[in-house]
């Protein structure tokens, strides 16, 4: 190889450069038991000292959100999600959705390490889903742990969770790339989940990748697909997202990178 192309590659700009430039926001998607998949690549970009300024997310995205904001360690959260079973946060019971989600609940509530938005390490936001105004929300301030779990609660999976006087669902319904809270011009690493959720058309606008003005999208396709009674292939999920986005940080940067 001549100098001059050793010097051209030693010159171009990776995704871990714009990473390092200047302070960015890490936006996560919603997706169906995609909280695997986010916290592998959220572990690669500690390794890297690549830590975001605020988080924001939907459903997956803003779990992981908000344990990492609450102060969890990639780690930490690795080793949590490894250890879930079904058994943990599965307590069927009479009304609209399958689980109470009561159990969830208080897995929650042993594992975030503070109890409000405001102690959060990070800024965090997440989108939830108003069933009345039948509107997108976002909630960033007040009680951690409800807010989470009413961002995850699928529809007939989870019954609604009544949060702040509001009966709440899914944040992914309708802000399925968690970006609602996202300022016009905002830097912004966002994780895209390409797998389709159960209940999504291949063809609905949801499932597209966003594209706006200093957004650069981060898509993992192909990840093994977890879910309830699919929990092993979350851990699968998990390893392969994290070497994925260790390979990713090193390509050149573009409006979509592809691990």
């Amino acid at each position: 190889m001549s100098t001059q192309a050793k010097t051209g590659l030693r010159m171009t700009r990776t995704l871990a450069d714009w990473l390092h430039a200047e302070p960015f926001t890490l936006a996560m998607s919603s997706g169906f038991f995609g909280f695997f998949a986010h916290a592998g690549m959220l572990l690669a970009l500690e390794e890297r000292s690549l830590l975001p300024q605020r988080l924001t997310g939907s459903s997956a995205g803003g779990l992981v959100a908000g344990l990492f904001g609450s102060g969890l360690p990639g780690d930490r959260i690795r080793s949590e999600l490894l250890a879930l079973e079904r058994q943990d946060f599965w307590d069927p019971g009479f009304g609209a959705g399958l689980l109470k989600g009561r159990l969830f609940a208080a897995q929650l509530e042993r594992i975030l390490p503070v109890r409000l938005f405001e102690e959060c390490r990070y800024p965090v936001s997440v989108s939830v889903f108003d069933i009345r105004s039948r509107t997108t929300r976002v909630l960033r301030k007040g009680a951690l742990a409800p807010a989470l779990q009413a961002s995850c609660t699928v529809p007939f999976l989870f019954q609604p969770l009544w949060h702040e006087g509001r009966p709440l669902l899914d944040g992914g319904l309708c802000d399925r790339p968690g970006l609602h809270d996202v300022q016009p011009n905002e830097r912004v690493l966002y994780h895209h989940l390409a797998a389709r959720s159960p209940w999504r058309r291949a063809t609905s606008p949801q499932l597209q990748i966003p594209t706006r003005p200093g957004l650069t999208a981060l898509v993992l396709n192909d990840l093994p697909v977890s879910g309830p009674f699919r929990m092993k292939e979350g851990a699968l999920a998990l390893r392969a997202s994290h070497v994925r986005t260790q390979v990713a940080l090193d390509q050149p940067h573009q409006p979509r990178v592809f691990g």
